[in-house]
């Protein structure tokens, strides 16, 4: 580990058992992994904050001693945890690699590369997530790249209810064209069809009378190449999320995410947050999901494969189907020859490669917090905690002992984000069930690093469709349970309001 980084670590974790104890185990019973002296330090050092006059202790370091403090660039979503051993560095440099890769199709002279498709969105990991950081929706004249549509349709059996019921599936696939809409093809093949994304601004008015413009997309599908769509096909549309710090929220203990669940609404404060349950390919148990906009997926390994299967086509030893997402009625998709190579192993990703990109995907650092004593972020920090914002977008965690990975253990984060599924109201819902998640529900989206996005990503777009092009659009959508946050944003000062996003552009 280098000097540095063991330093800030000690630092840290000194300060953890440096806090008051908490007479007895309080909420954090459910904490296995600690003492219940250390269970009483971390019920501190994660409360709320009282004073907003000064920063909190080690507020900078957004993921604790894995905060990378490189200098603030375009690149700042590509650095390594700070601290990884040298060893870990290098496995990360490959998956950096493997990361980065342009696929081809099958057959090819780079036979370690070959497999591409034979249907999909992009031919590398990076493609999507930009320089490791949010995706967004194709300018006007633009082909999609960043953004895709999920795909589904409702159950019409008792039979097709109770798989969904079960967990054995998250949803039921498209007839002909499963679950995603694939705009690319290798060559000789169809593609899907096209994706047509357009506007109507939707101008609202704020409490001082100003007016913003929201922008409602819409989204057409043409020039399909597989015959009609089904009727009821329910579709949603996805941008790439940010890649930073995924390792650090598997590391949370999932008894944290599940104490802040409140799915009756038992305290009266108007949000309800709900987890979502997907089951475990690899143990066939139903656990708690973490990634993905509607937490579908419990780990970042689960993410990933799923990623390489339904966006690329590439086969790996989780999702082994070579096809990627070729339906059973679209023949010509799976007679085109596959990229497996016997040698190498039984499926065109196979271990190490997986293991490597899961390795980098878990380790991609959070950079260090700007301007962090600043009297208006300071300001607006308040306002945060005044409007609700922090009752989804929870602050901090302590990640547990037990943690995969060495330097994930026992670190205090700061991700912004219960984790946990809510109901956003009827202008973000896409009206498409995906597990325990229902059309309305989102997860809430970590909010760690997201005054970078324009720096890293070449362009502000946020929220599941990068509709938003700025932070105050984003909080102007929020409805449902957010409803009361939006609302009090709207209806304060202009100073105020600044304050509040110049916070958020601060994370």
């Amino acid at each position: 580990m280098p000097k540095i980084a063991k330093a800030v670590a000690a630092y840290l974790v000194a300060a953890l058992l440096a806090a008051p104890v908490v007479a007895g185990d309080g909420p954090l019973a459910h904490r296995d992994d600690l003492s219940p002296r250390d269970r009483g330090r971390v019920a501190r050092v994660t409360a709320p904050p009282t004073d907003f006059s000064v920063p909190e202790p080690f507020e900078a370091m957004s993921a604790g001693a894995a905060t990378h403090g490189k200098r603030i660039a375009s690149t700042a979503f590509s650095f390594p945890s700070a601290n990884l051993s040298f060893e870990d560095q290098q496995r990360f440099a490959l998956g950096n690699g493997l990361f980065e890769k342009f696929w081809v199709s099958s057959p090819a002279s780079t036979k370690a590369s070959d497999g591409l498709g034979p249907l999909y969105n992009a031919r590398s990991c990076q493609g999507c997530h930009l320089r490791d950081g949010r995706g967004h929706p194709p300018l006007p004249g633009e082909d999609p790249v960043a953004l895709f549509l999920r795909l589904s349709v409702p159950p019409a059996s008792e039979d097709e209810r109770a798989l969904l019921a079960s967990g054995a599936a998250l949803v039921l696939p498209e007839p002909n064209y499963g679950t995603q809409f694939q705009t690319y093809a290798v060559p000789g093949l169809a593609a899907e069809g096209r994706l047509e994304v357009t506007y109507e601004e939707q101008v609202v008015r704020l409490g001082d009378g100003t007016r913003v413009s929201l922008r409602v997309p819409d989204y057409r599908m043409s020039d399909l190449g597989y015959g009609e769509m089904a009727e009821d096909v329910m579709v949603s549309p996805r941008v790439a999320p940010p890649m930073i710090g995924l390792g650090l929220i598997e590391a949370i203990h999932p008894g944290d995410i599940l104490a802040g669940a409140d799915p009756d609404d038992a305290d009266g404060d108007g949000i309800s947050g709900r987890p979502s349950l997907v089951r475990d390919e690899a143990s066939g148990e139903m656990v708690l999901g973490r990634f993905g906009w509607k937490a579908s997926a419990p780990t970042v390994r689960a993410q990933s494969a799923g990623a390489f299967s339904g966006d690329i086509g590439i086969s790996s030893p989780d999702k082994p189907d070579p096809f990627g997402e070729c339906t059973p009625a679209q023949t010509a998709c799976r007679a085109q020859p596959s990229g497996v190579q016997a040698e190498l192993g039984e499926t065109e990703a196979p271990d190490p490669v997986m293991e490597l990109v899961d390795f980098y995907s878990r380790n991609l650092a959070v950079p260090r917090r700007r301007d962090i004593d600043d009297r208006q972020v300071l300001a607006g920090k308040e306002l945060f905690q005044a409007l609700q914002c922090a009752a989804c977008h929870r602050p901090k965690y302590v990640t547990s002992r037990k943690a995969g990975i060495a330097a994930h253990r026992f670190q205090l984060i700061w991700p912004y984000s219960d984790l946990l599924l809510h109901d956003m109201g009827e202008g973000l819902a896409d009206n498409r069930p995906a597990g325990t998640a229902t059309g309305r529900e989102w997860r809430t989206p970590p909010l760690w690093g997201i005054g970078l996005t324009e720096l890293v990503s070449g362009r502000e777009t946020y929220l599941h469709d990068g509709r938003a092009r700025t932070l105050e659009e984003a909080i102007l959508w929020h409805g449902g349970e957010g409803q009361a946050a939006r609302d009090g944003y709207a209806g304060l000062e202009k100073e105020d309001r600044e304050a509040l996003i110049r916070f958020l552009k601060s994370l």
